[in-house]
């Protein structure tokens, strides 16, 4: 079943753009990658990040953007097509559901987090606190039965809500709304934290490379930085590709999706390390409870003396991570709706409503396992720590992998390159370079990633 028309396009190119920059940009450009970078030594960890990007993770990116232009219908019935007619390819839209349950799952469980940390700025909620009672409160608020739980189903409910609207009024309208105003929130953030005391050091640490510390973790902690901050792998990207038009650049926009992806990541990094370096005592490689418990603890520091500025810095902050969480989980629920819509037939609001109750139940199990259920373990973890280990190790990775295999060495040459060049009309003079490395380059690279993750090896101390 096709699944494009008028109506299941991106209308326009700029919505095409932003709707796969919104699927890239996600929670972790502005957690992880901070707590990357200061985990690994800051400015050396960039510049092989972005080395990275360039050399295989954006070049995943766009073989799922061939992928799903070329199909245009479920992700599953695009490597179908791409195959020459082979239906054993069809077991590949499995992959992309299981994940897409998965991901979104345990995703809206720290997304919930980010929503009640935007009400309690909302309501001040932050002003008069002590360190110790920024730890407690969220210790306490993250293990509670209830409050967690409800934030999680009302961050799946608010995607559910844009998803079942379709491509057009639902998913590239909240797009072109989302994406400036994360750009918006992050100018002024930026602005705010440069002006802080001792931001030079923050900036120093962000830039200055200093190559002394580069191992075999903070390499390979880059390149998979690099391949998991674009979601690559488990077919969001492939599936928003389907909607793209026929006279979409593929490598043009693959290049605008990963530099936007890029400079949110850097952009998160200069309002972070010059509000961390700003107090001393404090660590830029704090983990998860830098955004939850340290960076609360520096707005109200900071700006002790000016209380209106710590109300704005902090709500301005958590309204940041919100539209982050909301853009990429719009695409993980998009993703598995999809499969549905096309391949059984389900109308697109009563599939999205479907795969919205399941992932409510499963993330409140995972919601759970921080607290009532912390007890509940299969194969000895939790279920929040057990959805991010099977999509993180196994299912990106494998994916990616799959991918670059299917489009380098099974895809027919001719109908590859009339994909990139949509057929002859534009030139490709990348073209060349992007096919080596999606045969040779990227397969190794994932390989690495994979064997790392599991602690298979450690290699170059």
């Amino acid at each position: 079943m096709k699944i494009t028309s008028e109506k299941n396009v991106f209308a326009s190119k700029i919505g095409a753009i932003l709707a796969a920059a919104g699927s890239a940009v996600g929670l972790g450009n502005v957690w992880r990658f901070p707590t990357e970078t200061g985990a690994n030594g800051g400015a050396a960890f960039i510049l092989i990040y972005v080395f990275f990007m360039i050399l295989f993770a954006m070049p995943i990116m766009v073989t799922e953007f061939v992928i799903g232009r070329h199909g245009q219908s479920s992700v599953s019935d695009a490597f179908v097509k791409m195959s020459g007619g082979k239906k054993s390819w069809r077991i590949m839209g499995l992959l992309p559901v299981m994940a897409g349950f998965l991901v979104l799952s345990y995703y809206a469980v720290v997304a919930g987090w980010t929503l009640d940390y935007a009400f309690e700025a909302v309501i001040n909620g932050f002003a008069g606190k002590t360190a110790e009672q920024y730890t407690a409160d969220f210790v306490s608020f993250s293990t509670d039965s209830v409050k967690p739980v409800i934030w999680t189903l009302t961050i799946i409910a608010m995607t559910c809500a844009v998803v079942a609207l379709g491509v057009q009024k639902g998913i590239e309208k909240a797009a072109k709304v989302m994406m400036p105003l994360l750009f918006v929130f992050i100018g002024v953030l930026v602005v705010c934290s440069l002006t802080l005391p001792n931001a030079s050091k923050g900036l120093q640490f962000l830039f200055q490379p200093d190559f002394s510390k580069v191992n075999s973790s903070v390499i390979l902690s880059a390149m998979g930085q690099a391949f998991f901050s674009l979601s690559v792998g488990i077919g969001c990207l492939c599936t928003y590709a389907c909607y793209f038009r026929k006279d979409v650049d593929l490598m043009k926009d693959g290049l605008r999706v990963a530099g936007i992806d890029t400079l949110v990541a850097i952009f998160s990094g200069m309002i972070i390390f010059p509000a961390v370096y700003s107090i001393p005592g404090l660590l830029p490689d704090a983990g998860p409870s830098l955004v939850f418990i340290t960076l609360p603890n520096v707005f109200q520091q900071v700006f002790g003396e000016m209380p209106v500025l710590a109300y704005l810095f902090s709500l301005f902050f958590y309204l940041l991570l919100i539209m982050a969480a909301l853009t990429s989980s719009i695409s993980m629920l998009e993703m598995v709706a999809a499969y549905f819509h096309v391949e059984h037939a389900i109308p697109r609001p009563l599939a999205a409503l479907m795969v919205s109750a399941v992932c409510m139940v499963l993330g409140a199990f995972c919601s759970l396992s921080f607290g009532e259920w912390k007890d509940v373990t299969l194969f000895g973890m939790g279920f929040f720590d057990l959805f991010d280990f099977l999509v993180a190790k196994f299912f990106m990775p494998i994916g990616g992998f799959i991918m670059c295999v299917f489009v380098g060495w099974i895809v027919d040459e001719k109908v590859l390159r009339a994909e990139m060049t949509n057929n002859g009309t534009i030139k490709s003079p990348l073209y060349p370079t992007y096919r080596f490395i999606v045969r040779y380059i990227a397969p190794i690279g994932i390989l690495l990633i994979f064997a790392n993750e599991l602690g298979l090896f450690t290699w170059m101390e």
